[in-house]
């Protein structure tokens, strides 16, 4: 017996297609998931623990109407694909996205590899602003379009970097190879992000979600609109008013009640633009 409900989750996305293990399966709800289930970091700010067990995945992102960081986007993604018959490997990734691309952060990023036939797909549902809305063929150096930007896979030493392409130019995303994580591994690497006193996600607000030709991004107070191949809007959110509708309206979170929560809408608010 599944430990998913498949039938409340594809209500979330809004999935009402074939329940087959197919490529085209794989990109509709890829694509569906991303934008209906955003990319946040509320639990950890509230210094609440992020847990990774089916239940609580499945009770916090399909029936309370909130969203995750990769651990539990992907790790959703992957109980979904499994109960659907997908061969899929989890792996993991050194993150270098605004950093050095020879760097070694620590191994904290979730990913997904989807064999179908005798192809291998890299699936990812979780990786904040940049996130894929596409699943994208293992194959090296060859760019790959998506709804949203390109993207392309690349060698870099003895792994695979991920690269978008941003305005004409080629960032790294992240480095990963294709050894199999085991849960214990995310159980550290989650840890380490949502309680580590140096973790962005302990220290920022960080929510975005993909929509039809558009990326909403909010980094503390800051809301970013990015329109495909129409520049970018940044808007200051001033009161704890605007932090929530931008939560609700863009982000399609459904807010917790709660003090702790109007206290930290209220702080973020007052966050001076950096």
């Amino acid at each position: 017996m599944s430990i998913i409900d498949l039938d409340a989750y594809f209500e979330r996305i809004g999935y009402a297609d074939a329940r087959t293990p197919t490529l085209e399966t794989l990109r509709e709800l890829h694509l569906l998931h991303t934008q209906a289930i955003p990319f946040e970091n509320l639990t950890p700010l509230l210094k609440q623990p992020v847990n990774l067990d089916a239940e609580s995945l499945q009770r916090k992102l399909v029936h309370e109407g909130r969203g995750g960081y990769c651990y539990e986007l992907n790790g959703l993604f992957a109980l979904v694909l499994d109960a659907l018959g997908f061969r899929v490997t989890r792996l993991g990734a050194r993150v270098v996205y605004l950093g050095d691309v020879n760097s070694f952060p620590p191994r904290t990023h979730m990913l997904l590899r989807v064999d179908l036939g005798d192809e291998s797909w890299i699936a990812d549902v979780g990786f904040g602003g940049m996130v894929l809305t596409a699943p994208l063929r293992m194959a090296i150096d060859i760019e790959q379009e998506t709804p949203h930007e390109p993207f392309r896979i690349v060698r870099w030493r003895d792994e695979y970097l991920l690269e978008g392409l941003v305005r004409d130019a080629w960032v790294p995303l992240y480095r990963f190879t294709l050894q199999e994580q085991a849960p214990s591994d995310y159980e550290l690497g989650n840890w380490y992000v949502s309680t580590h006193p140096t973790s962005l996600f302990v220290n920022f607000l960080m929510a975005s979600r993909p929509a039809p030709g558009i990326r909403y991004a909010l980094r503390n107070n800051q809301l970013s609109i990015h329109r495909m191949n129409a520049g970018t809007e940044h808007r200051m959110l001033t009161t704890a008013d605007e932090m929530r509708s931008t939560l609700v309206e863009f982000m399609q979170i459904e807010l917790p009640e709660g003090s702790e929560v109007e206290g930290l809408l209220e702080r973020l608010a007052n966050t001076p633009s950096s």
